[in-house]
C-alpha cells in the first residue's frame, strides 16, 4: 500500500512539473493536474493540498541532491581539479528529472520567487560559488565561478530554439562551465 501511495505521489509530481513547464505555474490548476492523471481532485488533494506543496516537494528533492554535493565539497581542498569535479557533479544533477526542474525554474521564475524552498536554493548557490572561488579571489574569478554554475542552468534557456539534442547541449554547457574554472 505504501509503495502504491508513493508511486501516485511521484506521478502527481511528474505530471505537475510537465504542466507547469508547458503552460506555466500560474496557469496550471490542481483540477488540470488531476484531469491529466485521470484521478479526482480529492485523490490529488490527499497527497498535495496546493500547487505550492507540489513545488516545495520538488525543491526538496533538488535541494537534497545539492546538499549532498555541498557536503562533498566540504571534504575537499579547493583546487582547480576539485572545483572542476564539483562542476561535473553539479551537471549530473541536471540529468533526468533535474533537467525538467531547471526548465520549470527558468520558465516560472517570477511565480516561484517566493515559494518555499527558493530561498534555500539561493543560499546553496552562494555556497557553491564560494567553493568555486573564495572571497579572496579576484572579482573576475568570482564572476567566472558564478558563471560556471549558471552556464549549466542557462544553456537550455539560451539555446532551446537551436539545439534539440538535450544531451549534446548538456555536454557543451559542461565544457563551457569547466572552461570558466580558473587554474589558480
Amino acid at each position: 500500500m505504501t509503495r502504491r501511495r508513493s508511486d501516485t505521489r511521484e506521478q502527481i509530481r511528474k505530471v505537475a512539473l510537465e504542466l507547469f513547464a508547458e503552460q506555466g505555474y500560474e496557469k496550471t490548476s490542481l483540477r488540470e493536474i488531476a484531469e491529466r492523471l485521470e484521478v479526482t481532485k480529492a485523490a490529488l488533494y490527499y497527497h498535495f493540498k496546493t500547487k505550492e506543496d507540489i513545488v516545495a516537494s520538488l525543491f526538496e528533492d533538488f535541494h537534497a541532491e545539492a546538499e549532498e554535493l555541498l557536503e562533498w565539497s566540504r571534504g575537499q581542498e579547493a583546487t582547480p581539479a576539485s572545483r572542476r569535479e564539483f562542476v561535473r557533479r553539479y551537471a549530473e544533477i541536471f540529468q533526468g528529472p533535474g533537467r525538467e526542474m531547471i526548465h520549470f525554474m527558468q520558465q516560472n521564475e517570477p511565480a516561484i520567487r517566493d515559494l518555499k524552498g527558493s530561498a534555500n536554493l539561493r543560499t546553496l548557490m552562494q555556497s557553491f560559488a564560494t567553493f568555486l572561488a573564495d572571497e579572496e579571489a579576484s572579482l573576475p574569478d568570482q564572476i567566472r565561478a558564478r558563471l560556471s554554475i549558471f552556464t549549466l542552468h542557462m544553456a537550455h534557456f539560451a539555446m532551446r530554439d537551436t539545439v534539440t539534442d538535450e544531451d549534446e547541449l548538456q555536454a557543451a554547457a559542461l565544457d563551457v562551465a569547466l572552461g570558466l574554472i580558473p587554474d589558480d
